[in-house]
């Protein structure tokens, strides 16, 4: 299991390794660095870290591809550095499985902030179950969710992958069963950053929850688009 204190620098620039690295070793973290996607491969089993804190661009095997490869290893949090301004990077990382993404140059006490976002998120108190849960299990279409063992199972109780941050958001419609939630609410329910109008990152989040969920995603029946509001999940009667 990852363990909390744990983070991973994937750059292949050394001085951004080694600034962001021991600006987080001063912050109380337990910092390994990897230059490339054969590093960050090998020191993962060994690190279990909590967070990697991953470039998308690199020589050799690109930081999505990476993503991909964390994703479906674990729940260790991603959060992506992509080039200023590259919309396209953002919204490629989010659907690759990524917790937040961050510009470059970085911003070390944004970084922290974001690192600690994360975290709290992962390690969310969970509130008394709502009244449409069973025991502790919430049922979303074809899937349940359990908030306190953070999972979320198919019909064959096999355990389907989510983000920190999509954890957070099920919780968030589990809370508020049946209520339209507009994207700021999202936003800050699920303790993520303020809103900005043109950041697609809930689009993109509920579209892959979608995909995990709803039984024809292109329908959807679970967590449903109220039109120019935002969103509402409606469980089966």
């Amino acid at each position: 299991m990852p363990v909390g204190n744990r983070i991973i620098i994937c750059d292949d620039e050394p001085d951004i390794r080694e600034m962001v690295a021991e600006y987080l070793e001063r912050q109380g973290f337990s910092v390994s660095t990897a230059e490339d996607g054969i590093a960050l491969r090998s020191l993962v089993d060994e690190f279990e870290p909590a967070v990697v804190v991953l470039d998308i661009n690199m020589p050799g095997e690109d930081g999505l591809s990476l993503a991909r490869f964390l994703r479906e290893r674990g729940d260790t949090a991603i959060i992506m550095l992509t080039a200023s301004g590259d919309v396209v990077d953002r919204i490629v990382g989010l659907e690759m499985g990524a917790d937040d993404y961050m510009a470059k140059p970085v911003d070390l006490r944004e970084l922290l902030a974001r690192i600690k976002a994360v975290l709290r998120r992962v390690s969310a108190p969970i509130s008394k179950p709502t009244v449409n849960s069973i025991g502790t299990t919430v049922m979303f279409g074809k899937c349940s969710f359990n908030p306190e063992t953070h999972k979320l199972l198919d019909q064959e109780q096999k355990e389907i992958p989510i983000t920190a941050m999509e954890f957070s958001l099920l919780k968030v419609f589990c809370d508020h069963a049946g209520r339209v939630l507009n994207r700021d609410q999202l936003l800050e329910l699920a303790h993520d950053r303020d809103w900005d109008p043109f950041d697609r990152s809930i689009d993109i989040r509920i579209s892959r929850l979608r995909k995990k969920i709803e039984t024809d995603p292109t329908k959807p029946q679970v967590i449903k688009t109220v039109r120019g509001i935002g969103y509402i999940y409606s469980p089966a009667e």
